[in-house]
């Protein structure tokens, strides 16, 4: 079987939201080495994965790339069996400040989204 570098909606979604913040923040960035924002998953145990991104100017073979509305988003092949089918939005809350939020990531692999050894939380993880 081939290897395919397209992602589509169906791998991973972007909210107005988020696409509009990524893209002011990719545009902001002075660097002409920066081509892309690297989406990523560490961790594991009791606090589950953590996900993040960062930006980039490294494009490797086993990389996945989404093509938003202005910018690119890479995603390595093992990360990519952790976040496919996520939804990233970008929330306001309140005096807790904005953030990117990952939602849905646990649907390709099964997980509850929580973790019992330190309360629950959604989408990636223990508070």
């Amino acid at each position: 079987m081939e290897f395919s570098s397209a992602m589509s909606e169906q791998d991973i979604t972007l909210t107005a939201a988020a696409q509009g913040v990524m893209r002011k923040l990719f545009d902001d960035v002075e660097d002409d080495d920066i081509t892309a924002i690297r989406l990523f998953v560490s961790g594991g145990g009791c606090s589950g994965m953590t996900y993040g991104m960062t930006f980039t100017g490294d494009q490797f073979d086993n990389d996945k790339i989404y093509d938003a509305d202005g910018f690119k988003v890479y995603v390595d092949s093992v990360a990519f069996n952790y976040l496919q089918g996520v939804e990233i939005d970008y929330a306001e809350n309140g005096m807790n400040g904005a953030s990117f939020v990952f939602n849905n990531v646990f649907a390709s692999t099964g997980g509850s989204g929580s973790c019992g050894g330190c309360g629950g939380a959604s989408g990636g993880g223990c508070a």
